[in-house]
């Protein structure tokens, strides 16, 4: 066993996953397809409202005084939104997507990317993906990551039944990421207070709100420009807490 083995064992789960999703859904109509999809839409908003719960915990609560919380989330997911739209990150992420479209799909179908941003967003901002890699990289264990991995190898075998190979594709920034935060674990220990980790958990809830919408074709929302939300929940929690 070594630091990162259970990013390999996500990485492994989604690309399985989608390899059975794209031959099963070669016998499935564009109807099932579409359905498939609206499921993963309300699978992911119920996902939303379990990160989400984070923000009632005690650890949050009782970190900073009365009303504060909800600031903390707010002024995250504002400055995200700031730093995000300025960096261009949902830019850059869809044309990543078109890129690895051109070079690895038959044709040009819109649904490879949708599938490539989709599946990275929702596989990447789970808090799984962040307190497994941590536990991971501490050497504390990898059972937080082996559940993720199979939960990410069913749903990237809905996802790619609907959408295609993008969902494959998208093990490349689930591999960034999740190796990313077991090298914090590894080389800084604990990073984050419990109240710092309920914060950042509460706001990815929001930002999954936002993949659930986009699944359900409510609201196209441009989540990728939110991500830096989930570096800034815990320093503004940490600054709430000391200073306030």
């Amino acid at each position: 066993m070594f630091p990162g083995i259970g990013t390999v064992i996500n990485i492994c789960s989604i690309i399985v996953g989608s390899l059975l999703g794209v031959l099963i859904g070669k016998k499935l109509g564009d109807k099932l397809r579409t359905l498939i999809t609206d499921v993963l839409g309300c699978i992911t908003a119920i996902s939303a409202a379990d990160a989400l719960a984070a923000y009632w915990s005690k650890d949050l609560q009782s970190s900073m005084p009365d009303g504060w919380p909800i600031l903390v989330i707010v002024f995250s997911l504002l400055g995200g939104a700031i730093i995000g739209n300025w960096m261009r990150l949902e830019d850059r992420l869809e044309n990543l997507g078109i890129r690895l479209r051109n070079k690895f799909a038959k044709n040009n179908s819109s649904s490879f990317v949708e599938g490539f941003v989709s599946a990275s967003l929702i596989f990447v901002i789970g808090p799984l993906a962040i307190l497994g890699s941590i536990s991971d990289g501490m050497g504390t264990g990898i059972d937080q990551l082996v559940l993720k991995s199979t939960l990410d190898g069913f749903t990237s075998i809905a996802f790619a039944a609907s959408l295609g190979w993008g969902v494959a594709l998208s093990s490349l920034p689930v591999g960034v990421v999740q190796f990313f935060w077991t090298g914090v674990g590894l080389f800084l220990g604990t990073v984050l207070a419990d109240y710092q980790i309920a914060a950042m958990t509460a706001v990815g809830g929001v930002l999954l709100i936002g993949i659930s919408l986009r699944l359900l074709k409510i609201r196209e929302i441009a989540v990728a420009n939110l991500l830096p939300a989930l570096a800034l929940a815990p320093l503004l929690s940490l600054v709430a807490n000391k200073y306030i």
